[in-house]
């Protein structure tokens, strides 16, 4: 399911589809079907919404990842269900996985399918236990693994249960009867309520691993820390010209790399291709850094994600943080943890961007600036609140 505007990870989603933002320099939902593929699910129906096209360019027909690709537009908003029961032409009556486009995880989804297939219920639904649950859907099991109870996004005291829905579910086609043609129609909101009313039965699976539905920039950090780890050794994909720095792995370099004098690159980090790094800079782990970039002098980067031909600047450190396409970061700044700059921004010199603030497109912070709090663009919608 590929259909939401991500609009609590803007800035990063005025440009791309949440599917399509970066993790260790490749479009997340690549991760997802790659990862799907290696587990032996081969035919795979994309629902699609907002800025459609993107997603479409990112996997092709599927052939590149060894599956088999059909994609379903969506003309209205027809809910997580509802999006389902419009691609169900393509499910050819057979049990199906639903899992959201937006997922970033190395669950193995087949245990799930197969658990599903021996027990038969309605519905299976992949849970994982977590500190927060109270923006999720959560579950009361017994010890048949039968959903007792569920309940979506939680109010305190209501909270009966860590194990959270992660959105991955399998289904039997029988359920398809039950949501409504055109219309608007969520699973845990809507179909979930009306199964267990009908006395059908829904079944939890435990899963284990890492996952995430990158609702947020945290969680989209944390993903990339996961894909990060996933790097099993250095790698290098072309030239890459080092005058007396020094990597410690595991890295992945891209081509046309250049590293100066005396600077340190401590793995795991991702570097792409064109990328140009100046002397004494220390990039720390858990950093990914896109194509085309430039580092300049003496700048520290750490557990961060630079997209494409972003400028970092002399003497500037960047900790926790996330920066879009072409933006520059000009000399002795300091962004904080948890900080989302979009495109094309400009950072004068000698400014501080206070921790978990965001900056729209395309604005210009003067230098000696303090950002204290999110600064915005009217030319973009304001909102980052919701999906």
């Amino acid at each position: 399911m590929c259909g939401g505007e991500g609009t609590r990870l803007r800035p990063l989603t005025f440009e791309r589809p949440k599917p399509c933002i970066p993790i260790v320099n490749r479009p997340s939902v690549q991760h997802l079907v790659s990862h799907l593929s290696n587990l032996g699910f081969t035919d795979v129906v994309i629902t699609v919404g907002y800025m459609a096209a993107a997603i479409e360019e990112a996997l092709g027909d599927g052939s590149l990842f060894g599956v088999d690709i059909t994609y379903v537009h969506e003309k209205t908003k027809l809910g997580t269900a509802g999006s389902v029961k419009n691609a169900e032409e393509y499910l050819h009556g057979q049990d199906f996985l639903v899992v959201g486009g937006d997922h970033v995880t190395d669950v193995n989804l087949l245990e799930l399918f197969r658990a599903h297939q021996k027990l038969k219920p309605a519905v299976s639904i992949g849970l994982i236990s977590i500190d927060d649950p109270a923006e999720y859907g959560i579950a009361d099991i017994d010890a048949s693994y039968r959903i007792r109870r569920f309940k979506e996004k939680p109010a305190p005291g209501e909270i009966f249960s860590n194990l959270a829905s992660t959105g991955m579910y399998v289904c039997s086609p029988e359920i398809l009867s039950l949501i409504p043609d055109g219309k608007k129609f969520d699973f845990a909101k809507d179909l979930f309520p009306l199964l267990m009313s009908r006395g059908k039965i829904i079944r939890g699976w435990l899963a284990r691993g890492n996952w995430t539905d990158v609702g947020n920039p945290a969680s989209l950090r944390q993903a990339g820390r996961w894909k990060l780890d996933e790097i099993p050794s250095t790698t290098i994909s072309g030239e890459v010209s080092i005058r007396g720095g020094h990597i410690l792995g595991p890295v992945l370099l891209g081509d046309q790399i250049s590293i100066g004098k005396n600077s340190q690159v401590i793995g795991p980090v991702a570097i792409g291709t064109g990328t140009t790094i100046g002397d004494d800079v220390l990039i720390g782990p858990y950093t990914s850094i896109g194509d085309h970039c430039v580092v300049r002098s003496q700048a520290r980067i750490f557990s961060s994600s630079i997209y494409d031909r972003v400028t970092i600047g002399r003497n500037t450190t960047v900790s926790g943080s996330i920066i879009d396409n072409r933006t520059v970061i000009e000399e002795d700044c300091c962004l904080e943890n948890d900080t989302v700059i979009g495109p094309r921004v400009c950072i004068g010199n000698g400014s501080v961007i206070h921790s978990k603030t965001r900056i729209w497109p395309e604005v210009v912070i003067p230098a000696e600036t303090v950002v204290t709090e999110h600064v915005l663009n009217e030319a973009y919608e304001l909102q980052c609140e919701g999906s």
